[in-house]
């Protein structure tokens, strides 16, 4: 495993069975929130791996107890009004960069999914959900406006998305499946292995083929709902 800072990690197998298979881990514990340094960790690994000739999918994951629990909300209610404006912007940019990351993505789920966090997971291509995880657009209990506006108001439509957004409340794996948030709920000690079940479907497929495809899917999104500083 190489580090690439010290809260994002990029971790790619070497072995037979999955070369090509790369890890993007986060590890920020016990929570995994995110701060301005960590949303710059994750666009320079989402930039890296979209890079490495030795990567050909991604798995995004948080650990085996919990994906990410979103900002980290003591540092963010300490920032001036420019200060904020920049943590807004790098969260913006860490989150479409795992977005555009030219390759088949997964989000490994385990534990909590909640406001930044649900946005991150949201930017990848699937989601695997353990069938315990907690979701949640709560960053309107705090008296913020939510990111991932867009994403999350293209796959639940317009009426759930306000409703989710608007109350900030907790919502199961159960719910998050029906909604389309997540493709695929299972046992939570099968999270990662489900996910790299996936993503090993695509670690043969044509590379070039499937990035020039999966840009032309997204370029169809970009820009869809809302003011672009909300797409985070």
């Amino acid at each position: 495993m190489a580090a690439l800072s010290e809260f994002v990690h990029v971790v790619v197998s070497d072995g037979s069975q999955d070369a090509g298979l790369a890890v993007l881990l986060l590890s920020r514990p016990p929570t995994n929130t995110m701060t301005r340094q960590v949303y710059r960790e994750i666009a320079a690994a989402a930039a890296e791996m979209g890079a490495r000739d030795d990567v050909a999918a991604v798995i995004l994951f948080g650990g085996h107890e919990i994906f990410s629990a979103g900002d980290d909300m003591p540092e963010l209610q300490t920032l001036s009004g420019p200060e904020a404006d920049v943590a807004a912007r790098v969260r913006a940019q860490a989150v479409d960069a795992v977005a555009a990351i030219p390759k088949p993505t997964v989000a490994a789920i385990t534990g909590y999914a909640l406001g930044a966090g649900l946005t991150l997971a949201l930017a990848a291509d699937w989601r695997i959900s353990g069938d315990n995880v907690k979701f949640g657009a709560t960053e309107i209990l705090s008296d913020h406006v939510p990111g991932g506006l867009a994403r999350l108001t293209r796959i639940a439509g317009e009426s759930r998305a306000k409703e989710l957004v608007f109350s900030g409340r907790f919502f199961d794996a159960e719910e998050a499946k029906t909604l389309g948030l997540i493709d695929e709920m299972v046992a939570p000690d099968n999270v990662y292995d489900t996910a790299a079940a996936w993503a090993r479907r695509f670690l043969d497929g044509p590379r070039e083929a499937i990035s020039a495809a999966k840009a032309g899917i997204n370029a169809v999104f970009e820009g869809g709902v809302g003011p672009a500083n909300w797409r985070f």
